[in-house]
Parts: structure tokens; C-alpha cells; sequence
């Protein structure tokens, strides 16, 4: 197995885990960071957390406080919040977990070009995309998990939040090329020595 497609299920499988658990909270929570340690530095470390893990993943993912309230409330930019964020050499990679207002195609255009006599006041534009973001009558809440390790892998997996309609016991986790690829290259650069 390459070590590029190691990487790829180690973090996969480090999503799963923790989208399972904060499924498991339910909507409405405030970002959340996940750092991800090596299993058996973790059990070496704390032999009595062998029973809660499982020594079968490469990498545990280790709960974080929730971000500040300045962060979450958007009164500090995330990247902002990022660009002050390192882990020590222990942390092998890292999970940010944030929910997310996604539109269709088509209602993204509509909104560009709403916000075009705004784009002066970055503040300004950004508050307004945000507040017509959540009126849209076609948005849909969802979750972004954005995954990086110190070696440089990364992966972003989206979970939209089901309908009323459908069942909320399948948890699906969906990709594409282009999701938020600034996201991951700013917790890329959480790691100092991230291979590039």
C-alpha cells in the first residue's frame, strides 16, 4: 500500500470517528477541534485508556474545548484563529469540525453578485453574505470536517444535515476536489514542520 493511500484511510477513518461523535451531540454546536495522537504513544502514556480506545486505529482523536466565543460568534476570523494555532510534536494531525450553510449553484451566483458594491468593506460584505446565506430558502445546514496531519495529508468530508423528511440514523459523509481547500492549507500550517 503507498504511503499516500495509508494516509488517505488513517485520516478517513479518523473522520468517521469523530463525525460519529458529534453526530451523537446533535446540531448546534459551536467549531471544534480534534487533535489526533498516535494510539500507542496514548496507551503507553496512559495505560488506563486502553479499555476506551481502540488499539486497532493508528490514531486516536482527543476531544478540544470548543473554539472562543469570538471564533464561533465570527467576531475573530477562523483563519485568524488558525494562523495562532500550533500543536507539539506529540499531535500527529488534527480535525476541525464547523458547521455550515450551503446553497445551491445558482444561489451562490445570485448572492456574488448581491454582495459585488459591498466587496470595499470585507466586514460588511462578509455579514451580509452570511445573514442572506441563512435566509435562502434553499440552504441546507451541514458539517465540515477538515482534516490534516503533520505530514502534510489532508482530507475534507461534508455531512449535510437530513431533511425532516429523511431518516437521521445514516451518517454520510461526502468530498469533492474544491471543499474548502483554504480551510485545509490553514491547518496545514498549524504543524511548524509540515512537509510541503
Amino acid at each position: 500500500m503507498s504511503a499516500d493511500l495509508h494516509a488517505e484511510i488513517v485520516l478517513a477513518r479518523s473522520v468517521h470517528e469523530v463525525a460519529e461523535f458529534v453526530d451523537s451531540e446533535g446540531w448546534g454546536r459551536a467549531p471544534q477541534m480534534f487533535a489526533l495522537v498516535r494510539t500507542a504513544d496514548l496507551v503507553a502514556a496512559e495505560p488506563a485508556l486502553i479499555d476506551q480506545v481502540d488499539t486497532a486505529d493508528e490514531l486516536t482523536p482527543i476531544a478540544q474545548d470548543p473554539l472562543p466565543d469570538e471564533v464561533a460568534g465570527g467576531t475573530v476570523a477562523l483563519d485568524e484563529f488558525l494562523a495562532t494555532t500550533s500543536w507539539p510534536p506529540t499531535v500527529a494531525g488534527c480535525i476541525l469540525v464547523q458547521e455550515i450553510v450551503v446553497l445551491p449553484p445558482d444561489a451562490e451566483d445570485a448572492l456574488d453578485e448581491a454582495l459585488t458594491p459591498l466587496l470595499a468593506d470585507a466586514e460588511a460584505a462578509d455579514a451580509a453574505g452570511r445573514a442572506a446565506a441563512e435566509a435562502h430558502p434553499e440552504r441546507r445546514d451541514a458539517r465540515l470536517f477538515a482534516a490534516a496531519l503533520r505530514t502534510g495529508d489532508t482530507l475534507c468530508l461534508m455531512q449535510l444535515r437530513p431533511a425532516d423528511d429523511e431518516p437521521e440514523d445514516q451518517l454520510e459523509l461526502r468530498t469533492h476536489p474544491d471543499l474548502a481547500p483554504n480551510l485545509v492549507e490553514a491547518l496545514r500550517h498549524t504543524f511548524e514542520d509540515f512537509v510541503d
